[in-house]
């Protein structure tokens, strides 16, 4: 009894770090896909992404599954560095036509820095600075950005408050708004997530950093639901019966709600 309610707090403690400054984050300029229905798309970042079977393949899978005839059309990729900001990526290379195997130029590009960016003045302008030469190189072949809102770490991690939701948001909607990107708000459907129910796990209980199945899950129906401009809602795709479908529905349910909530669609 006494470790199911030391338990208990804990999640209530998570439920509350995360949420607390969530409901603040800035307002979003671009609240709409600026690709009508992406079908080429590159996704720049680190283990946050490739974590659990990799960001892109989950959202290819529910794009997929909510349009069967996009399953062959789909060309995506991902470019990922453990530990690594944004700068630690070659974007010109990367970008360039070919050198991934795709022949003509990614319609988008959905990039993210290093979790912790938000919590530092210097990685933060440097994240800053980098979105916007980014955004340059991709703009010039046809492209467009999107960026990847990361979750705020939760307890072990040394990095957990209640303030990182807030800082994390604020940092990639004001970096979005600069551009006239595209924001997809993962960090505020993990902290939806864990307020609506406080004893899901999103995060690896070894760092409080990166996700779960689960978790990654979450991210892929926010990233659908925000880039697709389409709610998960429904969605077949549940990573191949490994993921239930009361979690399915409960974390399709809470992305489509903090997207509608984030744009005010």
């Amino acid at each position: 009894m006494l470790k199911r309610a030391v338990f208990f707090m804990q999640s209530l403690l998570v439920a509350a770090l995360l949420s607390m400054a969530g409901a603040q984050a800035a307002s979003p300029t671009v609240r709409q896909p600026q690709v009508d229905t992406p079908k080429r798309v590159l996704f720049v970042g680190n283990s946050y992404m490739y974590y659990n079977d990799s960001l892109h393949n989950h959202v290819n899978r529910l794009a997929s599954g909510a349009d069967p005839t996009l399953e062959k059309a789909i060309q995506y990729k991902s470019a990922t560095i453990g530990g690594a900001p944004l700068w630690h990526h070659n974007i010109v290379h990367l970008t360039t036509p070919g050198n991934l195997g795709i022949k003509e130029p990614f319609e988008l590009v959905i990039m993210q820095g290093n979790s912790t960016d938000a919590l530092s003045e210097n990685a933060k302008a440097r994240f800053r600075e980098k979105v916007v030469e980014f955004n340059e190189v991709i703009t010039k072949q046809g492209g467009k950005v999107a960026l990847y809102m990361t979750p705020a770490h939760i307890k072990p991690s040394k990095f957990a408050s209640p303030e990182m939701t807030g800082k994390t948001a604020d940092m990639y909607v004001e970096a979005g708004n600069e551009i006239n990107a595209l924001v997809i708000p993962t960090g505020l459907a993990f902290a939806e997530a864990y307020r609506q129910k406080p004893d899901i796990k999103l995060h690896q209980d070894f760092d409080g950093s990166h996700p779960t199945l689960i978790g990654t899950y979450l991210a892929a129906c926010t990233v659908y639901a925000s880039v697709y401009g389409k709610s998960p809602v429904g969605n077949p795709y549940d990573y191949f019966g490994r993921i239930s479908k009361e979690d399915a529905a409960f974390l399709q349910k809470v992305a489509d709600e903090t997207v509608k909530k984030f744009y005010g669609r």
